[in-house]
């Protein structure tokens, strides 16, 4: 009896080798065993599948029968756990375990579970799986069977035949799909960053309201009301407390503004990136040019990403570069908006230097996009950024 190695090629693929005429070596044996186990294990499994979705189908004019299809669902993952361990150790199938359930962001708690776990891709195809699988699986045994008592010499190749249709039902309903689970873990993550740094956003507001505009709105408040009471005593005292109220108002005035433009600027919502560009780098501490090749504008979303990002560019370069030009460049490319932000400063400027260049590429790439920097110490900044085209409803080319 001889015993040839499992191979795997480059891929990761499963080869089984090669059956040969009376080679019943364990591979062999092991393929036989496992074709025999089929119908014992896909009867457990139909009846099973059947029974749970019965279940959860028929309570669910109740508030019981979601619950109970998803705790169903929760079975059908772990059998096919069961299928991918035996496929692993009788059919030496390479295969890894799905991620876990993942539950829901939006409610984390009962409600959250739920949702999750009945629209769960992972345990909908164990169900497929197990209901496919019973009339094949009857198949198999019955030919598996037959060919062991009367067609001896040529069941190395039926065994093998059958056995490498299994491995392909067990590949294509129970394995990963690796692209797949790997958007879902980035989306997951991407999901994430979005809810903090709105939140931190939310956070940010408020405290400028807090401290700002609402502390002086108080002050004005109270000095009116003591302008108020000398207003007869001492009209002098009075009136010079209304002037300094007059100049608080001015102030309140202009925070509110700057933490209106924070939020989205107006010249953005009315003009578009050029004009909005344009404006900011007005106040950059830097001379910059801003050169925007753009016929049309992207949708308002994707536009505040992009204005925002080259804001918080240039308030860099204000503080850290140490430059005396800087370039702004913004265009469209197929279906990306491309963004490049250009300094002659001291360089030396990384994602995890504390100035905000890791916030920036988190940001860009929750939105499927691209932030490349490129540094080099004393050979200045370049910043490539990369945005998704979305077009805007009902935008027209610009004049």
């Amino acid at each position: 009896m001889t015993t040839t190695p499992l191979i795997s090629d480059s891929t990761g693929d499963d080869r089984p080798p090669t059956a040969r005429f009376f080679a019943f070596d364990r591979h062999i044996w092991k393929e036989i065993a496992h074709l025999l186990i089929n119908l014992p294990m896909s009867l457990i499994g139909f009846v099973y599948t059947v029974f749970m979705v019965a279940l959860g189908v028929g309570f669910s004019v109740t508030v019981i029968g979601l619950p109970l299809l998803a705790v169903g669902l929760g079975g059908s993952r772990l059998l096919g756990r069961l299928e991918r361990a035996r496929a692993r150790s009788l059919l030496g199938m390479r295969i890894d375990e799905p991620s876990p359930l993942s539950l829901s962001r939006r409610d984390p708690g009962f409600f959250g579970w739920l949702w999750s776990a009945v629209k769960d891709p992972v345990a909908w195809r164990c169900v497929l799986y197990e209901v496919v699988r019973l009339p094949w699986s009857v198949l198999t045994f019955a030919v598996t069977l037959v060919g062991l008592i009367v067609l001896w010499p040529v069941l190395p190749f039926l065994v093998r035949t059958l056995a490498n249709a299994d491995r392909a039902m067990v590949r294509g309903l129970l394995s990963p799909s690796d692209e797949l689970e790997r958007r879902i873990a980035e989306l997951e993550s991407d999901r994430g960053v979005v809810v903090d740094t709105a939140a931190a956003d939310l956070r940010r507001i408020e405290r400028d309201l807090h401290d700002g505009a609402q502390a002086r709105l108080v002050a004005l408040a109270m000095g009116l009301g003591l302008a108020k009471e000398k207003l007869l005593e001492d009209p002098e005292a009075a009136a010079a407390m209304v002037g300094e109220a007059h100049g608080e108002v001015k102030l309140a005035l202009q925070e509110l503004r700057d933490l209106a433009r924070g939020i989205h600027p107006a010249v953005l919502t009315d003009r578009g990136l050029d004009a909005a560009l344009s404006a900011i780098a007005s106040r950059c501490t830097v001379p910059v040019k801003v050169t925007a090749d753009l016929r049309e504008r992207p949708a308002e979303a994707i536009e505040g990403i992009a204005y925002f990002t080259v804001s918080e560019l240039l308030q860099n370069i204000s503080k850290h570069s140490g430059a005396r030009n800087a370039t702004v460049e913004v265009w469209r490319s197929k279906g990306r908006l491309l963004i490049q932000v250009q300094d002659d400063g001291r360089g030396g400027a990384s994602l995890d230097g504390g100035t905000g260049m890791a916030g920036l590429a988190e940001r860009l790439g929750a939105v499927d996009g691209l932030f490349v920097l490129e540094s080099p110490a004393g050979g200045g900044t370049t910043v490539t950024a990369e945005l998704p085209w979305r077009d805007r409803e009902g935008a027209g080319k610009r004049t």
